[in-house]
């Protein structure tokens, strides 16, 4: 998983029969057309792709491909002939669900396929049924928002202990500083700092990081949120400094780039309690400067920042506003019952793990965000599960606005034509939240 690429809904034909459109010419690649440009249809609604191969093309046998239900419960297959023209593939559902078409070629083409498209030969199509009404696979726990109450309240106890450093910025006008602050159990919440360098009072926007073994920050990654006008801090997810040389986190201990691994077997040592307390802790630190305005908190990230930033909206409600692209930690339980399953990826078979892992499920948080949102989510997307965001995103009781990709994997492996809907309201959303204004309506 990659950094936050921030930045138009699908066209007619959808973006991924465009780059189909462009690949090799010898590699008989079709060209997949949905009934819905969106993905999106009611439940009994017949599902389609129209199927069609290049003027001049012909294929050298039928593709095949097979029908699963929320990405891992197959419920059909058969196959394609181009020989006569074009084809179609159909379904529909009964009920509420995510539907992923997995399709493999002829005999003997061996140029088919990529990672922008689910993987080398295999193309993944998707659809959405009635996906306002899907839900978590399970309930959270019944002590859940107990056990986070009690968290913050231990977390209270400590003092933050505000360490800033100046430093020097990339941009002109834009200062830089470096942060520390003390979390949990004598852990450190690190991070980088920027504002416009004259005096005021401005938005604030708390940007986290996705999923990787320990790594510097970019100070671009939080000056160019300070050039809109924010007083911006990006946050490491993990116990290290953010500045240091790429050789100090190559030389950290294997089992730190292992995190997701950690205290997997209790609520109380797991490792995303510590990240989740220091999202929080990053959220009120903010809102104690002189230099905030006393009105807006933005949280936003890409896959697990997204992860973070959904539970920052979900613990604090100062937060204003959320904007996520891919975010992962949703459904954890979802491997459990024939769904795709989400980052961190956790053992739930085992039950130690399980019992844990529903303890920083974001969907379990979920309920308790009222910041305006905005949410994006890639429908063939097998690291940040588009059932599970769907999940969250359905419990969010402030305004929220959903992107939806449905030819798009995760961030990292899609094109940029393929992320370019969430970039761009992305975009948008901040320009307007910088200006104290609404984000601007989608165009038809």
């Amino acid at each position: 998983m990659t950094r936050l690429t921030i930045g138009v809904r699908a066209s007619a034909l959808g973006v991924l029969a465009a780059s189909l459109a462009n690949a090799v010419v010898g590699a008989q690649q079709p060209i997949f057309t949905p009934d819905h440009a969106d993905g999106i249809y009611r439940v009994g609604e017949r599902v389609g792709w129209t199927v069609t191969l290049l003027k001049g093309e012909t294929a050298p046998g039928p593709y095949r491909y097979t029908i699963r239900r929320f990405g891992a419960d197959s419920i059909g297959a058969g196959t394609v002939s181009l020989a006569k023209g074009p084809a179609r593939i159909e379904t529909s559902l009964a009920q509420p669900a995510m539907l992923v078409v997995e399709v493999t070629p002829p005999v003997g083409v061996s140029d088919f396929g990529n990672q922008s498209t689910g993987g080398r030969g295999r193309v993944r199509l998707a659809a959405a049924v009635e996906p306002t009404k899907l839900t978590a696979a399970e309930p959270k726990p019944a002590d859940f928002d107990a056990f986070w109450a009690e968290k913050l309240r231990q977390l209270a106890k400590v003092p933050v202990n505000a360490a800033v450093t100046p430093g020097e910025s990339d941009r002109i006008a834009i200062e830089w500083y470096t942060v520390r602050l003390n979390n949990i159990d004598s852990s450190h919440i690190y991070g980088q700092l920027a504002k416009p360098a004259r005096e005021g009072k401005f938005p604030a926007v708390l940007l986290s990081q996705w999923a990787s073994p320990p790594y510097p920050l970019q100070k671009s990654w939080v000056t160019s949120l300070a050039a809109l006008g924010y007083l911006a801090l990006n946050v490491e997810p993990h116990d290290v400094p953010a500045d240091m040389p790429q050789a100090f986190y190559d030389a950290l201990p294997a089992i730190i780039k292992r995190y997701n691994t950690i205290g997997t077997l209790s609520r109380d040592e797991s490792y995303f309690l510590r990240m989740y307390l220091g999202v929080y802790r990053a959220v009120e630190y903010l809102a104690s400067r002189p230099d905030w305005d006393g009105k807006t908190i933005v949280v936003m990230g890409t896959s697990m920042g997204g992860q973070q930033s959904f539970v920052a909206a979900g613990l604090n409600p100062r937060v204003t506003h959320l904007i996520v692209n891919v975010p992962a930690g949703a459904d954890v339980t979802a491997a459990l019952h024939k769904r795709w399953a989400s980052y961190p990826n956790w053992n739930v078979s085992n039950p130690r793990v399980l019992e844990t892992a529903r303890y920083f499920d974001t969907a379990n948080f979920a309920s308790h965000i009222t910041a305006r949102s905005l949410v994006g989510m890639g429908f063939i997307d097998d690291v940040s599960a588009p059932a599970g965001v769907w999940a969250v995103f359905n419990q969010i009781t402030g305004p929220k606005e959903v992107v939806p990709m449905p030819d798009s994997p995760h961030n990292h492996l899609a094109t940029a034509a393929q992320q370019r809907p969430i970039v761009k309201r992305t975009a948008e959303w901040l320009e307007a939240i910088a200006k104290g204004e609404d984000p601007p309506k989608t165009k038809p």
